[in-house]
């Protein structure tokens, strides 16, 4: 089964989404980050994914005390991330309550440190942020740094850390992020047919029904959620329907 899982972008304090992952092309939404949690519980979700994206950029994850009162207030479990740049990044999110630590540009500058995270902590308290985009050759290139920079391709990146107990993988089409496209389904299903042991959470473009249907149809193990929840075009109560 497919979970649903809405997501809330914070930047300045407020709930925004950036267009592929551009800071220079943000919405602003009136959203309070934790009314909005709380509206999301309501509707029968069961995960958030909260992003810090000033810390994505900058580094030092902020969100702990949001992170700790959602966990209090609404029941979700969350799945979060942005700016964990270290250890004691690490265990701040795991302080705050954090269900799910999402590790993105450590994972890929410094996968030694990762590596023993895995080791440490399991695989079920840590998702890989693998956000994409794809070179003139068509081949996956892995961006960190809140999708300054790109380098390691895909395949690599999971290499890395599929022998020390890597489950889940949050994959982002960058170039469809934000833009209501629709989901990158051949990424997806290439994710699964390469590496069939992952539990693979989809994101980056969604803009209605059809597209939940369709990326449930394959299986994947989650769905992230964001602008369409934002701007009506999706209800999550349709989407859990799935």
């Amino acid at each position: 089964m497919t979970v649903m899982i809405p997501a809330i972008d914070i930047r300045e304090g407020r709930v925004v989404r950036l267009k592929q992952g551009d800071y220079a092309q943000q919405t602003t939404y009136a959203a309070d980050p934790l009314a909005l949690a709380q509206q999301y519980a309501n509707d029968g979700a069961t995960w958030l994914h909260l992003v810090d994206l000033d810390a994505a950029r900058m580094g030092g994850f902020t969100l702990g005390s949001l992170v700790a009162t959602i966990k209090a207030t609404t029941g979700l479990h969350i799945q979060a991330g942005g700016g964990i740049r270290s250890c004691v990044d690490i265990e701040t999110l795991r302080a705050a309550g954090v269900d799910r630590i999402v590790i993105g540009t450590l994972a890929l500058n410094a996968p030694d440190v990762v590596r023993k995270a895995f080791t440490a902590l399991g695989s079920e308290a840590l998702t890989l942020a693998l956000d994409v985009r794809a070179d003139a050759q068509g081949n996956w290139q892995c961006a960190s740094h809140g999708w300054t920079e790109t380098g390691m391709l895909l395949d690599a990146a999971v290499a890395l850390y599929a022998e020390c107990g890597l489950r889940h993988v949050l994959c982002t089409d960058i170039a469809r992020d934000g833009l209501l496209g629709g989901y990158n389904l051949a990424l997806y299903d290439y994710l699964q047919t390469r590496w069939p042991g992952l539990q693979v959470q989809a994101s980056g473009g969604v803009r209605d029904l059809d597209d939940v249907k369709a990326v449930a149809a394959m299986g994947v193990s989650g769905a992230i959620l964001g602008r369409a929840l934002l701007e009506g075009r999706l209800r999550l109560s349709e989407a859990l329907a799935c």
